[in-house]
């Protein structure tokens, strides 16, 4: 195994963490922050939906959520030649939707969130379309973390048939 290789492994398990981070963030938010919020009064839920929009926007969350797309991007292309790359390809176009997503239909509707208005009129016309677009994304990025993962393996076969054909059994560089 190469310097290019062990690096390209490095790159493709560092995505799939991110991603992994991402899918588990939307999964969360879909599962218990929105649903446990439904449960509140109008300005209640805009209160606290508009702290979480604030607070969200950190450098730990922004580095995952950009930082999944841009590492499955640079996976994608280092592991071009392998025959698992397919994978990667279209866990970066699944996360790249999700992405877009995002930007086109979330952020949009955590803007309008942000308006002055009657909370109740806030509310109706922010709750329903983002839990949809949150489900979207959250799908899009598991799918993303799935084929990531299938990647790993194909990755990890790979290193196991290039030692295992090395003219020393072990070690392909032959070092000790």
């Amino acid at each position: 195994m190469t310097q290019d290789d062990r690096i390209a492994g490095t790159v493709l398990g560092a995505a799939t963490v991110a991603m992994g981070l991402i899918a588990g963030a939307f999964y969360v938010f879909a599962c218990a922050v929105m649903p446990g919020l439904a449960r509140s009064e109008d300005r209640v839920y805009v209160e606290v939906v508009r702290d979480i929009n604030d607070v969200i926007q950190n450098p730990v969350f922004l580095l995952s959520f950009l930082g999944a797309l841009a590492l499955t991007a640079v996976s994608a292309w280092q592991l071009r030649g392998e025959p698992y790359r397919g994978w990667v390809w279209t866990a970066t176009a699944a996360y790249g939707l999700a992405f877009l997503v995002t930007v086109a239909f979330n952020i949009p509707l955590n803007d309008g969130l942000a308006g002055v208005g009657d909370a109740g009129a806030l509310r109706e016309e922010f709750e329903g379309p983002w839990v949809v677009w949150n489900g979207v994304r959250g799908v899009l990025s598991t799918v993303a973390l799935g084929c990531l993962a299938r990647a790993l393996m194909g990755h990890g076969r790979g290193r196991r048939r290039s030692a295992s054909s090395s003219p020393s059994g072990g070690t392909p560089s032959g070092g000790v």
